[in-house]
């Protein structure tokens, strides 16, 4: 016997007379005067069943103690719904169960969250996922993952990547973010570290000859939370050898044309857009630029490098920049508004935020006393300033006032709701990334992706001379809407050039060896040039379904202070567990 002959979203006219049985949650139950409609949920969706006392009085009485997400089985007769009462929203609203049999699989304790509508409340909310995913949106949210995984294993596979799991015990090396240390039993006092990515395995595997290689990888990140990024997250992994960019842009554009296609039903244009780093930073003020609106960085450096108006001419004298971005009809900004975008600008490393108001032929600005007629003309030419603009200056460091006025362009566009359609789907990549970062805090200089990314072989007399600054790398992030959803480099694959770019970074041999000999060591036994790409599978789902937070796409995620409230972890282990780690805890 089996539990059902049809699920929640099967039945239809064409089934009328059928006698059938179906399982699911009661979603609502309504007593219209001794007769009882149940909206029945499964996880393809609704069917009505109704109780009527005229029909059968047992089960009807039995009806009256169900109560929402009770568990039941119903056993009843497809008719037609009452002529006016369909229900043409819903797929199955033109039939009904005329109920013959009712059977409680399990009860259930009043939910302590609505399952439907919107809660506000999102630490309760994880405190009983397993209810929260009863939601249709969430629902729909796992099997689309499920499918885009699917679609990614089969284009990957027909392209001849082999699909390899690495370690998820490895050794902790420095490569960007905090690892995560489990404490090794058998080896006192020694650690294990959870792999931020699997990076160096991959390229152990190019050494290895599989040439093509992918991954649906767990990662672990110790570091503070976001929208967007959670301690443990999936990514598409793949490394591949004997290839070129071309070669990753062509495989990663077919996956995305692929994957919208079948997902939402729109054709994407190829080739994608390609923008350089520098680029982006000065049209956009970002790596990750947003293309589906305008309000560029426009440069003045140029204008204000005689200026008398002390704020421009001692950032340009520096060795600074001076830009602007004009946000078009913004001049009726509140006070309220303008001291919010001061105190972001400030936040990303801004002394302030001047600013012009074009409002009824005036320029409105306590900077514009210091302009000269000449500087006023030829900042209106550049910035096509009309009447009602709102102009927004940066002058500071080339970072800096890239950062700044790349975040305000953002908050303006938000403001202004300046991305005209939602749906529009702008894929770029960026490429030519800086290879090193130095770090005044630090004082030393900082790979920007990773130490395993090559520099571009143009660049190469640059980094022999130590020009760090200038030096780019093979590098390139695929990016939708502002949002990167991937990133990855050709690697550096002689052992010679790798020892050497640990040496820039301030790893000496002694601590090469220590961290790195077994890769290095790989090198020498004949390492193909190879490169890749990790696709975050997480932000890929939630930009496809149109979520706001990777939660919305993780089965059971973690909440902003990286908890799980539902298992109540992290916990306190027993004094036992830690005796046998040889591990003491001081808090």
């Amino acid at each position: 016997m089996s539990y059902r002959t049809h699920h929640c979203n099967q039945l239809r006219a064409a089934d009328l007379g059928q006698t059938v049985t179906l399982c699911g949650w009661v979603k609502s139950r309504r007593d219209h005067g001794g007769v009882i409609f149940v909206d029945l949920r499964d996880r393809e969706g609704l069917t009505q069943v109704v109780f009527n006392p005229e029909t059968n009085q047992a089960v009807a009485g039995q009806a009256h103690a169900l109560r929402d997400e009770f568990v039941v089985r119903v056993t009843g007769k497809v008719v037609n719904r009452l002529a006016g009462t369909e229900n043409k929203n819903l797929a199955t609203g033109a039939i009904e169960i005329q109920a013959g049999e009712l059977e409680v699989l399990n009860p259930s304790l009043t939910p302590p969250v609505p399952l439907d509508g919107t809660v506000e409340n999102e630490d309760l909310l994880l405190s009983h996922r397993y209810l929260d995913l009863r939601r249709p949106e969430l629902l729909k949210n796992l099997r689309l993952r499920s499918q885009v995984t699917k679609i990614v294993r089969d284009i990957l596979d027909g392209h001849g990547f082999v699909e390899v799991e690495t370690p998820i015990l490895s050794k902790s090396t420095p490569e960007g973010a905090r690892d995560f240390l489990v404490p090794s039993r058998l080896t006192p006092g020694a650690f294990y570290a959870l792999p931020q990515a699997p990076q160096q395995y991959k390229q152990l595997l190019m050494v290895a000859g599989i040439e093509r290689y992918y991954q649906i990888a767990r990662c672990f990140r110790d570091e503070d939370l976001r929208a967007d990024r959670q301690p443990e997250f999936t990514q598409v992994d793949l490394e591949a050898s004997f290839i070129t960019p071309e070669d990753i842009y062509g495989w990663l554009e077919a996956m995305m044309q692929a994957l919208f296609q079948a997902t939402r039903g729109v054709d994407l244009a190829l080739p994608f857009r390609r923008l350089p780093y520098a680029d982006a930073m000065n049209t956009y003020g970002s790596d990750k630029p947003d293309t589906r609106f305008g309000v560029t960085l426009v440069e003045l450096s140029d204008l204000f490098r005689e200026s008398s108006f002390k704020v421009f001419r001692g950032a340009l004298d520096a060795g600074g920049v001076v830009k602007a971005i004009n946000a078009k009809g913004f001049a009726s900004i509140t006070t309220g508004q303008i001291e919010d975008l001061t105190k972001m600008a400030k936040q990303f490393g801004a002394k302030g935020l001047a600013f012009i108001k074009v409002e009824g032929g005036e320029w409105k600005s306590p900077i514009v006393k210091f302009f000269t007629d000449a500087e006023k003309a030829a900042l209106t030419e550049r910035l096509q300033i009309e009447e009602g603009d709102l102009v927004l200056f940066g002058a500071d460091t080339w970072e800096i006032v890239c950062e700044v006025l790349g975040r305000i362009r953002l908050r303006v566009a938000e403001i202004l709701h300046l991305v005209a359609d939602p749906a529009r789907l702008d894929f770029l990549w960026v490429t030519d990334f800086p290879l090193l970062q130095f770090s005044a805090e630090d004082n030393k200089w900082n790979a920007v992706h990773h130490p395993f990314t090559r520099p571009k072989a143009e660049d190469m007399p640059l980094l022999e001379k130590g020009e760090f600054r200038q030096v780019r790398a093979e590098a390139y992030d695929l990016v939708l809407n502002g949002v990167e959803v991937g990133g990855g480099s050709i690697r550096i694959h002689e052992a010679d050039l790798q020892a050497k770019m640990f040496g820039v970074l301030g790893v000496d041999e002694e601590q090469q060896q220590a961290m790195f000999g077994h890769i290095l060591k790989a090198f020498r036994f004949g390492a193909p040039p190879h490169g890749g790409l990790a696709l975050g599978l997480d932000r890929l789902v939630m930009l496809i379904a149109g979520a706001t937070s990777i939660r919305d796409v993780i089965a059971f995620p973690k909440n902003n202070r990286g908890m799980d409230l539902m298992s109540q972890s992290p916990a306190q282990v027993d004094p036992k567990q830690l005796r046998e780690l040889h591990v003491a805890v001081k808090v």
